[in-house]
């Protein structure tokens, strides 16, 4: 007898009951246990049902031929539970029967979306093998063919080889920039200390201060070159000097790109390498700062850093590694390569050597970086530097200078890279010209020199748009009321020319005091100051006379170093004494006639260098924080105004 028979007669419709409570009319109820029993034999198949049946001691109650008993055969079956009993009342039987209908289905809805769910996983895996097998087949051919190309990649490929083969001549600032440290115009000192701090077996973070166009990046550049690969330096011959801006280096809060740092692809929107993305693992990508590992970092306009970006580059600094994080990072996933685990867990190696080259003050920068940096401060270029700059790069370009070319030249400016411009356009000048004279348009560079001529700068600076960098020049013939003051704006000194006149009053103790209001309110306390010293000091009363004080060009004194100037400027105009127009002071005055510290000393000397000032004056307290005879100045140091009187008055 076949199993479906056996399954016929097992599940049979019988009228008679072993049960007395039973009522005679089941019926129904039989065929709807049968139809119970023939669902679940076509969600579990009859052979796997009967296996089942069996192991649930359920077999004898689905013969039976009470429905209470075949329920109790189907729960267990359900439940898989042979001790599951009693069987169920005549009562409980509808019950039992909904919760049978319910819990079949259940299990006919789990086995529908299990069955969806097989036949998904199956198409994915046919996919997967698929595109598995054509990228081996792809791969064979390039193995096999590795020259075979497109007709559209070739036609790519010759028109970037034909790009390639188009060279214009080599950038003038390229040729014309300093390839030896001794080629270093102007920046000895800086460049000695510079030098000691990396040749040190414990090389320091630098921060360079100066103005634009000194050589601050050339210098780093040239002292790493010379002294890598040489004891006791610990700069290998292979050390990178790594150059970035910081001007556009910006803090991304998402971490999604940090060039400086580094940063981590994830796999899903960022686009990871293929193999990473299929398996669901990050990707971390290095930044400069393991480039320049073992190395420098430079990085130029480090003042303009994001502050939160110079506060991650701190934590690097200190733990000489950068850490990545990803919430894709599943450190107990098998598939994730070793070199990613290793950049999650322990970090990329970061051990170099900052350099920080700004044009900003001190002051603007960041404290907790300049608390871990050593700061070397770059000297503005003096004409006398600039000159010697133009005078080495006509020798680069091959070119004959006109008497006097260097001297115009640094007129114009105090940088050095523009000073290479304005030498480079004059250049350019004067090779037209000197093309356009020859009838056929060709001039041999190897057998004539291109002159340039002061007519060449001059057109220059027209077109530019330049102007005389210094205004102001020193005289030597004594003034009355006439003196020259000193000034500082960031790394630059300039003298400030203050003028005095005195009239007296038309009514005695009834004079006036007038001062430009642009010159500043320090200035103006230095004139009150400077009211109550000439008073003891040549026993005369300001509110005598009528005066005006005036600060030529209506700059803003922002400080009370103009005062001992301000005070020789009344003395002169009140007692008609003449003062000496090739002298520069700076200091605090004193109601008891003091000349008191001030500072930016070193810069000021520089604005008096390039006025052409022969004699600097400075407080004695600032005597230390400038060399004797610094470019070529007569410098003294004075205590009072009367030793100070001394030197600027011609009598």
């Amino acid at each position: 007898m076949g199993l479906m028979d056996k399954f016929s007669r097992m599940f049979g419709t019988r009228h008679t009951s072993a049960r007395p409570d039973f009522p005679r009319h089941m019926t129904e109820l039989d065929r709807e246990i049968s139809a119970l029993y023939s669902v679940m034999m076509d969600v579990m198949g009859s052979d796997r049902m009967v296996i089942q049946a069996g192991r649930m001691d359920a077999l004898r109650y689905m013969r039976s031929t009470d429905p209470g008993e075949r329920i109790l055969a189907l729960r267990r079956i359900l439940e898989e539970n042979p001790t599951l009993g009693p069987v169920p009342s005549a009562s409980e039987i509808p019950a039992e029967m909904v919760r049978l209908a319910e819990d079949i289905a259940d299990i006919m809805a789990r086995r529908n979306l299990e069955d969806k769910i097989e036949r998904k996983i199956n198409e994915k895996l046919e996919q997967d093998h698929n595109d598995y097998v054509k990228d081996i087949r792809l791969q064979v051919l390039r193995e096999e063919k590795p020259d075979e190309e497109t007709p559209h990649d070739r036609q790519k490929r010759e028109e970037l080889e034909a790009l390639d083969k188009i060279k214009l001549t080599q950038a003038v600032m390229e040729l014309l920039r300093p390839s030896r440290l001794d080629e270093i115009v102007g920046q000895e000192r800086a460049v000695k200390a510079l030098r000691s701090k990396l040749a040190s077996p414990y090389p320091q973070h630098l921060l360079l201060y100066g103005p634009p166009g000194v050589g601050k990046t050339t210098a780093a550049r040239l002292v790493l070159e010379a002294v890598k690969g040489k004891y006791p330096s610990p700069f290998g011959s292979e050390a990178p000097f790594v150059e970035t801006d910081g001007t556009t280096l910006r803090w991304d809060p998402r971490d999604v790109t940090n060039p400086l740092l580094g940063s981590v692809h994830d796999p899903i929107y960022q686009g990871a390498q293929r193999a990473l993305a299929e398996i669901g693992v990050p990707e971390p990508k290095p930044g400069l700062v393991t480039d320049a590992h073992g190395g420098i970092l430079f990085i130029d306009e480090i003042g303009e850093m994001d502050l939160m970006l110079q506060n991650k580059l701190l934590k690097v600094l200190e733990d000489k590694r950068a850490y990545f994080e990803s919430s894709y990072y599943d450190p107990t996933d098998e598939h994730v390569p070793p070199y990613i685990k290793m950049l999650f867990e322990k970090g990329a190696p970061a051990d170099f050597v900052l350099i920080g080259a700004t044009t900003r003050e001190a002051s603007a920068i960041n404290p907790a970086l300049r608390s871990r940096c050593a700061e070397i401060y770059f000297e503005p270029l003096t004409p006398k530097n600039i000159v010697e700059i133009i005078n080495n790069a006509a020798k680069k370009l091959n070119v004959e200078l006109d008497d006097g070319i260097a001297e115009t030249i640094s007129e114009y400016t105090i940088e050095g890279r523009k000073a290479i411009n304005i030498l480079a356009d004059a250049y350019s000048l004067a090779m037209e010209q000197s093309t356009a004279d020859r009838s056929d348009g060709k001039v041999d560079l190897t057998k004539r020199k291109i002159k340039i001529e002061k007519q060449h700068i001059y057109e220059v600076t027209q077109v530019s748009r330049l102007y005389q960098y210094v205004t102001k020049k020193a005289g030597s013939t004594a003034e009355v009321g006439h003196i020259f003051g000193l000034g500082v704006s960031g790394f630059l000194g300039s003298v400030i020319e203050i003028e005095a006149v005195a009239f007296e009053a038309a009514e005695k103790g009834k004079g006036t005091v007038r001062f430009n209001e642009t010159a500043g309110s320090m200035a103006k306390d230095s004139v009150f100051n400077a009211a109550s010293v000439l008073r003891r000091v040549t026993g005369k009363d300001l509110h005598d006379y009528d005066v005006h004080i005036n600060v030529v060009g209506g700059g803003n004194i922002d400080g009370p170093s103009a005062g001992t100037a301000i005070l020789a400027a009344l003395v002169s105009a009140v007692t008609d004494r003449k003062i000496k127009q090739d002298v520069a002071v700076t200091g605090e005055i004193s109601l008891q006639g003091r000349v008191r510290p001030v500072g930016g000393v070193f810069e000021k000397a520089y604005g008096a260098k390039q006025a052409g000032i022969k004699t600097l004056l400075i407080p004695k307290e600032n005597e230390k924080d400038i060399p004797e005879g610094h470019l070529g100045l007569e410098i003294h140091a004075v205590s009072t105004v009367e030793e100070a009187f001394r030197y600027i008055f011609a009598d």
